[in-house]
């Protein structure tokens, strides 16, 4: 399903779990902010077909963190060039800013863009990502959600929407 945020910006849900799919177009850029389960891999072409797009046409995903229900989908875009948080600094747009919060995962990121907050899951619009995995900082949360809440944004972008 999808849901037009702004003229460029886009909000993909699936009926199966996984995460929210953004796409943002900029800078003649088609740019995917992470890429759901595989589970939703059918209903997120046929999104992109909506739109007017294929995998090909994609040229940047950016994975929040490293969780399957984000990243199962990254081998659909052969196009693409993935940043995460080991290369993320490399992003060659500047319009973003990019902000480390780890909590939830080690390797969660935020991105601002004008003011829009793609948060992973790191924030939700009621409440927080888990922070029980493995690979969980849990003491690091509180630091990262005072990065977010001190940030000018009007709209948030959250890895899950339910």
């Amino acid at each position: 399903m999808i849901n037009k945020i702004k003229s460029n910006l886009f909000q993909l849900y699936f009926k199966e779990f996984g995460s929210t799919v953004y796409l943002l177009k900029i800078e003649n850029q088609n740019i995917l902010i992470d890429t759901s389960s595989s589970k939703n891999e059918k209903e997120l072409i046929n999104d992109l077909k909506k739109l007017n797009l294929n995998p090909e046409d994609i040229n940047i995903i950016i994975l929040t963190h490293q969780h399957w229900d984000h990243n199962e989908n990254i081998n659909l875009f052969k196009n693409a060039k993935l940043y995460k948080y080991e290369n993320i600094n490399q992003l060659p747009i500047k319009k973003f800013k990019i902000i480390k919060t780890p909590g939830h995962t080690k390797d969660s990121i935020a991105l601002l863009y004008k003011k829009i907050l793609f948060s992973g899951d790191t924030l939700f619009n009621n409440g927080i990502g888990r922070t029980d995995f493995p690979d969980s900082e849990p003491e690091k949360m509180n630091e990262s959600l005072k990065k977010l809440k001190n940030l000018n944004y009007k709209i948030l972008c959250p890895g899950h929407i339910s």
